[in-house]
């Protein structure tokens, strides 16, 4: 297939779209179902990237859910604990253990998942049965892989009344080495971004702290991948194999860190005993559970919590999760990473980091305040690397 005919481009009065090779090469692609539009291309052909990357950079298989093409999460394939499998209504599934790609689409679809509602999912290696009934029950607009066995592309071809995008993508396709993009009728031309982010770019450590595990290191480069797809300014917290936490788009470095810093809070928070019990009626769906435990968690609680709203959607009413209990349970995370795509211009943006746990930080460095921000990592007794590497998106 050299070229497909799309049904509109970014909204529906840009028209014609398609995609094709500017060469007049073969795509590197399959489209094995549904009828992929504009924006899911850019989500597919920009997760892809992604979660191969993670896979190369550390030997573990990947999964990643975008929306506007922008990551809400990627994760590695790591076993959930039973309790994180109930924060992210997995522990249902008897053979998720079984499926490392199971695993890491859990997770990933977990993190944040008012966000993820409606995703675009990119897995680094073949999709198997386990890993496409997960992708089945959830509210997605389609999946991209190297591959699919013969049971999971037919789980995966049922879903959405058999409209669902599913997509096949040549993982030994390399693209050139120089892009193009018009803006305004005007053309752009840049050297492709291909810098390699793997441990040796964690070597300069710059604060007294010195002490980097080899799972600080993953997720620092979990973190660094994750912020080289995602649109810029941004920064993203990583905990444990996966991103916890992405603040993309903002054009104030502090905001991308409140933002990404108040997903990690509500990712750790989902995991918190009262929310882990909250009393959900059968009848409630999936998307209202989410929406409701979003607020439940917020300070805007009495929202799901008030007399004719709570019985809509719990058995009983549930205790308030009060500000001074999320406040103390947030105080003991600790063992967050923390990667920025380009310096951090202000110490606030490590203080509001260590709110979240955070305890190692990657960041490019090259601020006229170095100073101020590797001191307030010290006052903190983080850990901080300069990459010395930009990572902007756009």
């Amino acid at each position: 297939m050299k070229e497909f005919e799309l049904k509109y481009g970014c909204n529906p009065n840009q028209k014609p779209a398609k995609i094709y090779m500017e060469n007049g090469a073969e795509l590197p692609i399959e489209i094995l179902n549904g009828r992929p539009g504009y924006i899911n291309f850019l989500d597919a052909l920009n997760s892809w990237q992604l979660v191969s990357e993670i896979k190369r950079a550390v030997g573990m298989v990947c999964a990643a859910s975008f929306k506007h093409v922008s990551p809400t999460s990627a994760a590695v394939g790591k076993i959930l604990d039973d309790k994180l499998k109930k924060a992210c209504f997995v522990d249902d599934i008897a053979d998720l253990d079984s499926s490392p790609l199971a695993c890491a689409y859990a997770r990933a679809r977990g993190t944040d998942r008012m966000s993820s509602f409606g995703d675009f999912i990119a897995l680094s290696d073949e999709c198997d049965a386990v890993t496409a009934r997960l992708i089945k029950r959830e509210v997605s607009d389609g999946v991209i892989a190297p591959g699919y066995s013969d049971e999971a592309l037919e789980i995966l071809k049922s879903k959405r009344k058999g409209s669902y995008n599913i997509i096949k993508i040549d993982e030994s396709y390399v693209p050139q080495s120089i892009e193009k993009k018009q803006v305004y009728g005007i053309t752009f031309e840049q050297g492709r971004n291909d810098i390699m982010i793997d441990e040796a770019m964690l070597g300069e450590i710059v604060t007294d702290n010195k002490e980097l595990s080899e799972a600080a290191k993953t997720d620092l480069i979990i973190a660094l991948i994750t912020l080289k797809y995602t649109q810029s300014n941004s920064v993203c917290y990583a905990k444990d194999g996966q991103a916890i936490g992405v603040g993309a788009g903002q054009q104030s470095r502090i905001h991308c860190t409140r933002l990404a810093g108040n997903k990690a809070d509500i990712w750790h928070l989902r995991q918190h005993e009262k929310v882990l019990g909250l009393p959900f009626l059968d009848s409630v769906k999936r998307p209202d559970r989410d929406n409701a435990i979003d607020i439940y968690i917020s300070d805007d609680s009495e929202e799901v919590l008030a007399d004719g709203v709570w019985q809509t959607l719990f058995s009983t009413r549930p205790e308030e999760l009060t500000r001074a209990e999320k406040k103390e349970y947030l105080s003991t995370i600790s063992g967050v990473a923390l990667g920025s795509d380009a310096f951090f211009p202000f110490g606030d943006n490590i203080e509001r980091a260590a709110k979240s746990g955070v305890t190692y930080v990657a960041q490019p460095g090259g601020s006229i305040r170095d100073d101020n921000v590797i001191e307030t990592c010290n006052k903190y007794g983080m850990v901080m690397a300069f990459t010395h590497a930009r990572l902007f998106h756009h």
